[in-house]
Order: C-alpha cells, then structure tokens, then sequence
C-alpha cells in the first residue's frame, strides 16, 4: 500500500477548507483516509495561528513508515520546519 499525506477537501463553495490526511493513493481525494494529521484553512490571513494547525508527531510517524507528502502538503510541512524544502522545477521556459 502505496501512503500519501495529502489534502482532503471540505467546507462550501468558495469558501475552501483542508484536511490533511494520511490516506491510500488509491483512495478519491475525498475519500477514504487513515489518521487526520492536520488541518489547512485558506481563507485565514497567512500569520493567524490557526491557518495551518498539524499534529506533528502523527506526521512524522508515517512519514517514518514511508508516506509522501503531495507538493503542496510537502511545502506546508517544510514551512513548519518538519521535512527540508522540496526541490522546485525551474520555472524558466526550457529551449530559450
């Protein structure tokens, strides 16, 4: 079983909030997950404490059993100091 930690989806329209959980890849976005390990709330100002609240420990154990973080939980997690920077393609247009 391939884990990921990723975002999950809730709240209304236009008005976006996120789980982040650790779940199957195979499992829908919205679907099926193992542990609620956090939560992600876009609509708050970026320096508001409650924007971006994880259980740190929980994450840290399944990224010990393996899981891996999507793009944008792997940018929140290393915002946190809890994983290094992800590594980010060149934006520049190739064959210039």
């Amino acid at each position: 079983m391939s884990l990921k930690l990723r975002l999950s989806r809730g709240g209304s329209k236009q008005r976006p909030f996120y789980r982040i959980v650790a779940a199957d890849s195979r499992m829908p976005r919205d679907g099926r997950y193992l542990e609620k390990v956090g939560t992600y709330n876009p609509m708050l100002p970026k320096d508001h404490e409650d924007r971006v609240v994880l259980v740190e420990d929980s994450i840290k154990a399944w990224l010990a059993k393996g899981a891996q973080p999507t793009d944008r939980v792997a940018r929140i997690l290393a915002a946190k100091g809890i994983i290094d920077a992800p590594k980010r393609p060149d934006q520049t247009k190739q064959g210039e």
